[in-house]
């Protein structure tokens, strides 16, 4: 852990544009590339170690992880204060060390309950935390003023001094990239970022990042995209190839389908009358239904949950390092979490890559 800013806070930093490189970058054709076997079987975990333990490393970094990323987007919506507290500390205790959150959840009110837990838990040198910027209205877009805003909102929310890893939460088309990126070399160079992300880029972007991280400024570690069972081409195809060749872990969200993956909306009387529900019934459908019968198949063979079962299945696909799933009360924690330890055979695999293509 690099040191931080300690005592009387970080030095000023300049809300003018870093200097961009002169150069205008003309990125080469990437090599050819074969279509990557997603599937990559999962390790035995380690003799007498406890399956809820397992940790993964974000390559090029010493993050290491729990294999689950609590997502926050509930908190302060869904969940009140205390809620949100239980549901992080039976996280914990389960050995979950990853969270994800972003400055726009709830108008920041999820990273200030994050905060709060962090103080009173006194749990911030065991937790990773990950924040999104770019959607908080206060804050808007990737110019490097909005940037540098963000994050020192961000710390001041979270009260820490350093953010784990900063996530662009949208592509922002307005601001050459190159600007975006050299704020960030500013911030971490203050020691406030340690590392940067990308969430919703395309192909075509991570590229052109690539690009300019080749001439000195931070690069993506990883991707933040929507992936499941139920939302996969967009994610196999060019994403899949792009990240592959740049070593990114990819952090899918929405992991669960809004929870249906869960079995959360198996009939109109499941629904609840919520942006949250109403998103999840969309899979309502034929195909959603097959798929959800498969995986209540294989969850009653391995004595699991569906929902663990649909996060084991993400897992155990090659380029995903944690998926991003969130709970709404402290029991629902217990079936993400433990998808680290449930260990799908080949036939699994095939069977849940058939229904859901």
């Amino acid at each position: 852990m690099p040191a931080h800013p300690t005592g009387q806070g970080p030095a000023p930093i300049s809300t003018s544009s870093p200097t961009a490189p002169q150069a205008v970058f003309s990125p080469p054709p990437p090599p050819p590339l074969a279509i990557p076997d997603l599937y990559v079987p999962q390790a035995a975990p380690a003799t007498g170690a406890s399956p809820l333990a397992l940790r993964r490393t974000i390559a090029d970094t010493d993050l290491t992880v729990h294999p689950l990323a609590l997502g926050t987007s509930v908190f302060g919506w869904t969940a009140d204060g205390a809620t949100s507290h239980r549901i992080l500390d039976r996280h914990r205790d389960l050995a979950g060390n990853f969270l994800d959150t972003a400055d726009s959840y709830t108008s920041g009110r999820s990273e200030v309950i994050i905060g709060s837990w962090l103080r009173s838990r006194r749990t911030r040198d065991s937790t990773v935390i990950a924040t999104k910027i770019g959607k908080n209205l206060d804050n808007p877009g990737l110019s490097s003023r909005s940037i540098i805003g963000a994050v020192h909102a961000s710390l001041d929310r979270l009260g820490t001094d350093y953010i784990d890893l900063l996530h662009f939460h949208f592509d922002d088309p307005t601001v050459p990239l190159e600007e975006s990126l050299g704020a960030v070399d500013v911030l971490m160079r203050r020691g406030q970022v340690r590392y940067l992300a990308a969430s919703n880029f395309s192909a075509e972007r991570l590229m052109e990042a690539r690009v300019l991280a080749a001439n000195g400024l931070p690069r993506f570690v990883a991707l933040q995209t929507q992936y499941s069972l139920l939302h996969r081409t967009a994610f196999e195809s060019s994403l899949a190839l792009v990240t592959r060749a740049q070593g990114m872990a990819v952090l899918p969200y929405f992991a669960l389908a809004h929870g249906f993956l869960a079995g959360r909306y198996r009939s109109k009387t499941d629904l609840e009358k919520t942006t949250r529900s109403s998103r999840g019934a969309r899979y309502r459908n034929r195909s959603g239904f097959r798929v959800l019968a498969v995986l209540d198949r294989i969850a009653e063979e391995h004595e699991a949950p569906p929902a663990a079962i649909a996060i084991a299945w993400l897992l155990a696909r090659g380029p995903v390092v944690a998926p991003v799933a969130s709970a709404s009360q402290p029991e629902q924690v217990d079936a993400l979490v433990t998808a680290a330890g449930i260990r799908l055979t080949r036939s699994d695999m095939v069977d849940l890559d058939r229904i859901s293509a």
